[in-house]
């Protein structure tokens, strides 16, 4: 069975050495009082309940799955699932960054996201339960009314209740601008709901006494498209005013998909008879409401994906480390055995060193991102929370797709690493790389995010956002153009940075010509965009890594050379990215469909 240490030393030198998030953290009104043994130690308590609790329960949920009564349209989930998660609930863990007003705990989002990024790798088929509660949350925290968020916050927050959110229909995939659910307004001020969902994460469990669904829906006189969209709440059972339960509303789960792997999460199609709801927000202005969920959901995946990087390269060290093949080509290294460890050969190397870049380099901009949003939702100063709030929205996109797709090459490459025993279902291998590949596909594929990063994100406000960022990359060369030791880092970095500025430039260019161009080169764009990033953390932590070297701590020196590997071995893809970006529209669309 695979076997997971939390990674608490790597988050203590991002959070702490790094990013100085108590530093950042105090000059916040809401976070005053945070001090770094707070964060250390909720996150070494979370990591027990992670590597303890639910770790142990993963592979189990893989094989047992969920199960439908399809005469009750109940649905049972795998063997501790659900004592696990009433663990989670005794622990307070729900709560952690919620708002105090409603029961939470008001810790930092950044504490919140480290340890889910632990739950993750501990399990995401489980992890799913609680962390779309986190989704329905923000929204109604947003946009709900009084009389909702004190209906529902203090049962999400406190983890009584869970909440999914339910946006496609069978016909519609991403474009919900298609979508038929209806609502039809009642005397009383609510609405009959009525219509049928798909692919409904967490739609139905036997977790948690009720189920809090926020569904998308048409009013009678909606106009067409997105522009037609309500945003409802759904209860699994209807709310009495004083919060109690009421009556079985007509919402329930008409079916499971059958899937390559969360096997454990419950992806049920959801079938709305006449369910009551009411509405949450303005009329017709549900998918805005919506995209708070949305972007926390996409920042979720990341997070999905940053931990079954982590997992899967530990592991797959671990296994490196002990197995016996081959001799190394310039000589034996462990002559006392019949064969050397195959950490020895650089391939093997190479793989696992690809798997540690991307999860050490995803963690740290992870922490910033969530940073971020700790400024923007609790900075008293507005530019501030502004500017914050335009860097969240660049780097959501990336962190959505570029993790996600990451975590796929990691994880089969961790896979490789085990040879013909990564295929086998008992060493675990095969089931991280099963659970990553629907990270690339759900809350948007990755191509969607994409087209948002380079349409609405950069070109859309002229590159306003991006620059925001390129100013904290040229900043930091300025700062470190005279370090001679990090000029092995900052002269790739600054080359990748005005790469990125001259590729935006043409592609605008391009764009005002033929609209189409962007989807020709906005997968490629968002890679490059990605390493951009990941370059500036990984030189802002091998500063540190180089100003305390002399520590003699051998955590140090593995940074470095987990830096300089990234910098040699995985920024350099750019390179084809930005041909493959440039060579435009033409190659795709020149062969007719009739050629196909």
């Amino acid at each position: 069975m695979p076997q997971y240490t939390p990674p608490l030393r790597d988050m203590q030198f991002v959070m702490h050495e790094v990013l100085h998030v108590v530093d950042e953290l105090k000059m916040l009104p809401a976070h005053a009082d945070i001090d770094a043994d707070t964060i250390n130690a909720v996150l070494e308590e979370g990591g027990k309940f992670a590597s303890q609790v639910i770790a142990p329960l993963n592979q189990s949920g893989d094989a047992e799955g969920c199960v439908l009564d399809k005469t009750t349209h109940e649905v049972k989930t795998p063997a501790g699932f659900k004592s696990a998660y009433e663990k989670y609930v005794e622990g307070g863990w729900p709560s952690l960054s919620c708002d105090p007003a409603y029961g939470g705990q008001g810790l930092p989002h950044i504490v919140n996201q480290a340890f889910y990024e632990m739950l993750n790798s501990s399990n995401q088929a489980w992890t799913m339960y609680p962390g779309l509660s986190h989704g329905a949350y923000e929204a109604l925290h947003a946009h709900g009314s009084d009389e909702q968020k004190a209906l529902y916050l203090p049962k999400l927050t406190s983890g009584q209740w869970t909440g999914t959110m339910c946006l496609t229909e069978p016909h519609c995939g991403t474009d919900l601008g298609l979508l038929r659910t209806k609502a039809e307004p009642q005397p009383d001020g609510s609405y009959k709901i009525t219509g049928a969902k798909i692919f409904i994460s967490a739609g139905e469990h036997d977790m948690a006494e009720n189920i809090v669904h926020l569904v998308l829906a048409r009013l009678p006189d909606a106009p067409a498209g997105s522009k037609g969209i309500s945003l409802f709440v759904v209860p699994k059972f209807n709310v009495n005013a004083d919060g109690t339960l009421g009556s079985r509303n007509t919402i329930y789960c008409g079916g499971l998909e059958h899937k390559m792997g969360i096997h454990g999460n419950a992806t049920a199609q959801i079938v709305l008879d006449g369910a009551l709801g009411t509405l949450v927000g303005q009329p017709n202005k549900g998918l805005a409401a919506m995209f708070v969920m949305m972007n926390a959901a996409r920042l979720g995946v990341g997070m999905q994906s940053l931990g079954l990087t982590e997992v899967a390269y530990q592991n797959a060290v671990a296994y490196a480390k002990e197995r016996i093949q081959m001799r190394a080509l310039s000589g034996p290294k462990n002559p006392d055995k019949p064969a050397d460890t195959i950490i020895v050969h650089p391939d093997v190397r190479k793989m696992l060193l690809t798997a540690r870049a991307y999860a050490e380099g995803g963690r740290a901009l992870a922490m910033w991102t969530t940073l971020m949003i700790d400024k923007e939702l609790s900075s008293d100063d507005a530019d501030e929370r502004a500017d914050c709030a335009d860097l969240v929205a660049l780097i959501t996109p990336i962190v959505k797709a570029f993790f996600t797709d990451n975590a796929w090459i990691a994880t089969s490459h961790c896979m490789q690493v085990f040879g013909g025993h990564g295929y086998i279902r008992e060493w675990g291998m095969e089931q991280f790389v099963r659970d990553s590949r629907i990270n690339m596909i759900y809350e948007g594929t990755n191509t969607i995010q994409s087209l948002d990063l380079l349409g609405r994100k950069v070109l859309a406000d002229n590159g306003k956002k991006l620059k925001k960022f390129g100013k904290l990359v040229s900043d930091f060369i300025e700062e470190e153009g005279t370090n001679e030791a990090m000029q092995e880092f900052i002269n790739p970095l600054a080359d990748i940075g005005d790469k990125v500025t001259k590729l935006t430039t043409e592609l605008g260019m391009k764009a005002f010509g033929n609209a189409d161009e962007v989807g020709a080169a906005a997968v490629d764009y968002l890679r490059v965009c990605g390493h951009l990033v990941f370059a500036y953390f990984w030189a802002r932590m091998a500063k540190v890594a180089l100003e305390k070297q002399v520590s003699g701590d051998p955590f140090y020196k593995a940074k470095l050379a987990t830096a300089r590997f990234y910098y040699a071995k995985l920024l350099p893809e750019t390179a084809g990215l930005i041909r493959t970006a440039r060579a435009g529209l033409a190659p795709l669309m020149e062969m007719e469909e009739a050629l196909f």
